[in-house]
């Protein structure tokens, strides 16, 4: 009897562990995968220039954005597909396999890194910028305190927006939707990536709004998102991303799209300059 019972609490004591480690294999698995179906899925934002936007005419994916994950695919050698996805579907879209990894203004936060994984080295650095109508009197983060801000639903800004400037949070399912509520007089700012806001500036429909605050609200690291325990994955991305810094390739694609590359991105440059490439590096 005593060893049955042994034998069957041994049992109950291995079996999760099989399965952790079966979890972690099959989580480990993505980058065969990507190979054996010779394509990578990646999830972007198609909300605006100059992250990413849909061709009119072609209905192609272009933009910031969808340069990133095409240089992803070639540096792994297979076929790229872009996904367009949303700021409260992207983590989804990832966790449930709709897409391999996401390249989808998602900032580095602490809350962000307990639910994904993410490739250490970041790709660029980007903060926040309040797009503001022109006689509204708003000169300073400050002056937001108890007035009503769009923003997009699990942005990185609605914290800081809340707790440091005591805004009130009107959140959208998307930046459109967050700037038709700014036009309409729903909101008296609306936050978003400081590099589109910016490039609405240059659209006459905007003529009576501009950017009035000098400092970008909390700029973080942009990185490339993956599902927890990625770890092959990971390490072969950010050897990619590594490079890009170390050619200087990011800081002409951010010059020809319209992201005006940030210092952060110039010092990654600097650091990497020196380095060996990619292939000499395998």
């Amino acid at each position: 009897m005593s060893k049955r019972f042994s034998i069957r609490t041994l049992a109950l004591l291995v079996a999760p562990l099989f399965a952790a480690c079966a979890g972690l294999a099959q989580a480990d698995a993505t980058l065969d995968k990507i190979q054996e179906r010779h394509k990578i899925s990646v999830g972007v934002m198609l909300t605006g220039a100059p992250f990413g936007t849909i061709d009119p005419q072609t209905r192609e994916h272009q933009g910031y954005n969808v340069e990133l994950a095409k240089a992803l695919a070639a540096a792994l050698g297979v076929e790229v597909e872009t996904v367009s996805v949303l700021a409260p579907n992207r983590v989804q879209f990832l966790q449930q396999g709709k897409v391999d990894v996401l390249i989808a203004n998602m900032q580095y936060t602490d809350e962000r890194a307990k639910q994904l994984s993410y490739v250490p080295t970041p790709y660029e650095q980007v903060g926040g910028a309040a797009l503001i109508r022109k006689d509204a009197g708003i000169k300073s983060w400050e002056d937001l305190r108890g007035k009503p801000v769009c923003v997009s639903q699990g942005s990185n800004f609605i914290e800081p927006l809340q707790q440091t400037y005591g805004a009130e949070i009107k959140a959208f399912r998307s930046q459109s939707e967050s700037l038709l509520s700014l036009r309409g007089n729903g909101c008296v700012a609306a936050v978003h990536v400081s590099p589109t806001m910016h490039s609405l500036l240059d659209a006459p429909e905007w003529s009576g709004y501009e950017i009035p605050l000098a400092s970008d609200l909390i700029p973080s690291d942009s990185v490339i998102w993956l599902r927890k325990g990625e770890q092959d994955t990971q390490a072969r991305i950010d050897a990619i991303v590594r490079d890009w810094h170390r050619s200087g390739w990011l800081l002409e694609l951010g010059e020809r799209t319209g992201m005006h590359p940030s210092a952060a991105l110039r010092e990654l440059h600097q650091k990497y300059k020196n380095a060996a490439p990619l292939q000499a590096a395998r």
